[in-house]
């Protein structure tokens, strides 16, 4: 398979990963790049640029005003996927996953991020540390 069409094939698998939890995924229209993408023959340099965002879920998920809002309620994530949780927050706090003790420190207004693989199975709650308050549950298998 060519590097162009391995690249192509690699992005489509990894557009349905992008989206939120509790949406649904984007329809793929096209599946084989267009006649005006193909390299030329004979072409020996590659021109394909690299994948800007590596395959895996991303979940978002804010407190604000004494809500949670964004991805809450049971998030289901795959075994063994990549996983990177943002957390906006608009007080101080520590936002914690527990079973798999990541931890972030959260600075009013600005997103802080928790980056791990789901290699866990079971049912995870993250909550704001210190406030006691429960964002998401994550629930990998």
């Amino acid at each position: 398979m060519s590097p162009r069409r391995t690249a192509a094939a690699v992005l489509l698998l990894a557009l349905p990963l992008a989206g939120c939890a509790g949406t649904a995924a984007p329809a793929v229209e096209a599946a084989a790049p267009a006649a005006a993408d193909s390299p030329a023959a004979g072409s020996t340099t590659p021109t394909d640029p690299a994948p800007t965002e590596a395959a895996g879920r991303r979940i978002e998920v804010a407190y604000a005003d004494g809500r949670v809002t964004g991805d809450t309620g049971r998030v289901p994530v795959p075994l063994g996927e990549p996983v990177t949780v943002v957390v906006t927050s608009d007080v101080a706090d520590e936002a914690h996953l527990h079973g798999y003790d990541e931890l972030a420190d959260l600075v009013p207004g600005q997103p802080a991020e928790l980056a791990f693989d789901a290699t866990i199975p079971g049912v995870f709650e993250l909550e704001l540390h210190d406030a006691g308050t429960v964002l998401l549950t994550l629930q990998v298998g």
